[in-house]
């Protein structure tokens, strides 16, 4: 699993990738759950779009480092890099899907059902990218197993 450490900063009308995760040389990542929320306050804010995207890090971007957390199993060197809180966006991200959400304390936890979830290439991985029409905060999560 990778997540934000903290609330990220949503520009208005800028598309940014605020979490991704990249498999090593030697597997793909299976994406399993995703999270992100928002801290508007606004009732009729304009929803935000949140697009799922599949990333293949040719060009990654720039961002803060993520350590990727093990959420269960015996610990194994894993060789998975994440960044969050983009300041350069990559510039191979593929939309998988994406939908609208509130930005007035939306929510949404999505758990695929067994053997639906999206699944990535070696050396690929998932990036969750906001486009928020009024300046908001998010918190993200992406949860992955090997595949």
């Amino acid at each position: 699993m990778v997540s934000t450490p903290s609330a990220v900063a949503l520009a208005a009308a800028t598309a940014k990738t605020v979490v991704a995760v990249v498999a090593p040389a030697s597997f793909g990542i299976d994406l399993v759950k995703l999270r992100v929320s928002f801290d508007g306050v606004t009732a009729t804010a304009v929803p935000v779009l949140v697009e799922l995207c599949s990333h293949t890090a040719a060009t990654a971007g720039t961002s803060t480092a993520a350590t990727p957390v093990q959420a269960y199993g015996r610990t194994v060197a894993h060789g998975t890099t994440a960044g969050v809180n983009y300041t350069v966006e990559p510039t191979v991200l593929t939309v998988v899907d994406q939908w609208l959400l509130s930005p007035n304390s939306g929510t949404v936890l999505y758990d695929w059902p067994l053997g639906t979830s999206p699944d990535s290439a070696v050396s690929q991985g998932f990036a969750l990218r906001l486009t928020a029409p009024a300046v908001v905060n998010c918190r993200a999560a992406l949860y992955f197993e090997r595949c």
